[in-house]
């Protein structure tokens, strides 16, 4: 839906050396085959990219379809750079993409209370940015591209409620409470299984997207709940690998249907995530579309650059725009999967071996 180090590498110091001799060249040839892509999204200034992280799945995907958005001309990029889920590391990136002469930026901060300083430094350099997949906690944005966090709590909750048939324990494993994402995910899940699920115990585990931990913290809690019937993954990249192998290791990986089975309900959309559907390992997921991300993700970078106003309202991609404090918000939809509908060539992770 894993979930990046201090410090740039020697190659990430040559990149960033090359994009900075690409740009004196381009000044002098003028566009002279220097810069990625062409045409408009050339004319109208590069953009810089950075990636979140590079430990997951599913921002594994995020990054191969931004960089094929950006090989196909979708919009003309400063090499890319990755905070590898490091707020400083975040910040440094922001300020070497700047200094090579990014026009917009687009970001994924996995903190989202702690990227406001940077974000602030941007707005006063005029530079747009395009927040994705988590919405700062304040500061201006151009355009949040991202799913209804709150949806996917609620979403999990009602599976996972009417499979149980409204009554035993559910651990969470939740993701990082300092992220919007987590939070807003957390919430739902429990709001919505204290108002329609009285009778089903949630057992929160924070785990700060570390796969590590949900496994270690799951292992303590089913010791003390031999009876748990239920799980909610907040992030399937993060926490299904270690999940599956920690309920093999205990025999607890049962299949759907059959007794003693862990009904079990994630957040992504990965093609692991699907293969466990298949097998019965895992009951269901919620697509988070990584595709989409990097579409308009970039589209709004471009338009930002070209001085295009968003509104509120419905958009030509099934999503709508909503009005946030300091911006806009585009929420794209995240369907459910489950086995009825998991081979839909439609949904993003089944499309990725055409690629």
């Amino acid at each position: 839906m894993l979930r990046d180090t201090m410090g740039r590498s020697p190659r990430g110091r040559l990149q960033t050396t090359g994009a900075a001799a690409c740009a004196v060249l381009l000044s002098v040839a003028v566009l002279a085959g220097c810069n990625r892509g062409g045409g408009s999204a050339a004319e109208g200034g590069r953009i810089g990219v950075d990636l979140p992280r590079s430990d997951t799945d599913f921002w594994n995907s995020y990054q191969s379809y931004v960089q094929k958005d950006i090989k196909a001309g979708a919009v003309s990029a400063l090499p890319l750079t990755n905070s590898q889920n490091d707020i400083g590391k975040l910040a440094s990136n922001v300020q070497a993409l700047t200094d090579q002469g990014a026009k917009a930026v687009v970001m994924a901060p996995q903190d989202t209370g702690a990227v406001a300083e940077t974000l602030q430094t941007l707005s006063d350099k005029k530079i747009p940015v395009v927040s994705v997949d988590t919405r700062p906690d304040k500061g201006k944005v151009y355009m949040v591209v991202r799913a209804d966090n709150v949806a996917y709590g609620t979403k999990a909750c009602e599976f996972l409620g009417q499979r149980l048939k409204g009554k035993g324990k559910v651990a969470e494993l939740e993701g990082d409470l300092s992220s919007i994402n987590g939070r807003e995910r957390s919430q739902a899940f429990r709001s919505c299984m204290t108002r329609n699920f009285p009778r089903i115990r949630v057992i929160e585990l924070a785990t700060n997207w570390e796969g590590d931990v949900a496994s270690s913290k799951l292992q303590s809690t089913l010791a003390a709940n031999p009876d748990l019937n239920g799980l909610y993954m907040q992030a399937g990249g993060v926490f299904l690998a270690p999940t599956l192998a920690l309920l093999q290791q205990k025999h607890l990986l049962k299949p759907a249907g059959t007794k003693g089975h862990i009904t079990i309900i994630s957040n992504d959309g990965i093609p692991q995530e699907f293969d466990a559907i298949r097998k019965g390992q895992i009951d269901a997921t919620i697509s988070q579309p990584a595709d989409l991300y990097a579409t308009y993700a970039l589209r709004y970078a471009k338009e930002a650059v070209e001085g295009k106003k968003q509104k509120a309202g419905p958009t030509d991609h099934d999503s709508k725009i909503v009005k946030i404090p300091g911006g806009y918000e585009d929420q794209l939809p995240a369907p459910l999967v489950t086995k009825d509908n998991v081979d839909d060539p439609k949904l993003w992770a089944n499309q990725l071996d055409k690629k």
